[in-house]
């Protein structure tokens, strides 16, 4: 067995239950065959299955940590906030009805995404096509496919770029939860309440956002530049919070946006002050 000082983790994963292209199983395949000691699976305002990803944890020797990507936001803006659970509280009613909450918001916001693209670009894709391609919740990236299914002129980046991305005028918030509700919802549950991937915060926004009352930073992530990382890892080593790393993965073809597990890894004295908040 590994000692600490030589394992590797990846802390930001995606799986079918949100966004992510792979099964929970082919998730861990991969997170072996890349290497990973320690992976948090994080779909987006979701944690499903969890007692069969221990299961799956022990058939790959990889350990798992239940996580949770939640989507808030800020003047208007994105901000997505890592959880990590160091007890059984994904399981909490209160818990469970932000993932009810958050999967109904999903729904309208993709039928009002529909309107739009319709409105302001003349695209039809249909709310059918979006609930057979996600297989439940509904995010951007499947959106992004049916768009693609029905124009294959379009590529995954384009359309982020010009249609769905966070400043294109088709773009429909993701929830109403500010980030100070987000992070009072995980710490009300012992939730470690992480900022994720500081680096895609707007600039009007970083500072004060940066500013909240985060328990640690996604200071390695896989679109930093070395100075980004080391930026971010300075102001985590200066407050005293813990510093993750994380690839993003989502297993979408061509694109740019995120990583393959075990791109960026978080190892040595950062991973062990990370997993002492779960022992």
């Amino acid at each position: 067995m590994k000692g600490r000082s030589s394992m590797k983790a990846d802390l930001h994963m995606h799986t079918t239950h949100s966004d992510g292209r792979l099964s929970r199983e082919a998730l861990f395949k991969r997170a072996k065959a890349k290497g990973m000691d320690v992976i948090a699976i994080t779909d987006h305002d979701v944690t499903a299955e969890v007692e069969d990803n221990k299961r799956l944890s022990k058939k790959y020797g990889v350990r798992y940590i239940p996580g949770i990507e939640l989507s808030t936001l800020y003047e208007g803006k994105s901000v997505h906030i890592l959880g990590y659970f160091t007890d059984d509280a994904y399981n909490h009613p209160e818990m469970k009805e932000y993932y009810k909450m958050i999967k109904e918001g999903r729904e309208n916001r993709a039928r009002k995404f529909i309107e739009n693209l319709k409105h302001y670009h003349d695209i039809e894709i249909t709310y059918e096509q979006l609930i057979r391609i996600s297989g439940g919740i509904i995010a951007r990236p499947h959106i992004a496919r049916a768009i693609m299914e029905n124009y294959p002129s379009y590529t995954h980046d384009r359309i982020f770029d010009e249609l769905i991305g966070d400043d294109a005028k088709a773009y429909v918030p993701s929830t109403e939860l500010s980030t100070k509700e987000g992070l009072d919802l995980l710490k009300r549950h012992n939730i470690i309440a992480v900022l994720a991937h500081p680096v895609l915060l707007k600039p009007h926004i970083h500072d004060e956002v940066l500013a909240h009352d985060f328990d640690g930073i996604e200071a390695i992530y896989c679109l930093n530049t070395p100075k980004d990382t080391e930026h971010y890892m300075d102001i985590a080593r200066k407050r005293g919070l813990l510093i993750t790393a994380g690839g993003d993965y989502h297993g979408i073809e061509n694109d740019s946006s995120h990583c393959d597990i075990g791109e960026v890894t978080l190892e040595g004295d950062a991973l062990d002050a990370f997993l002492k908040r779960f022992e």
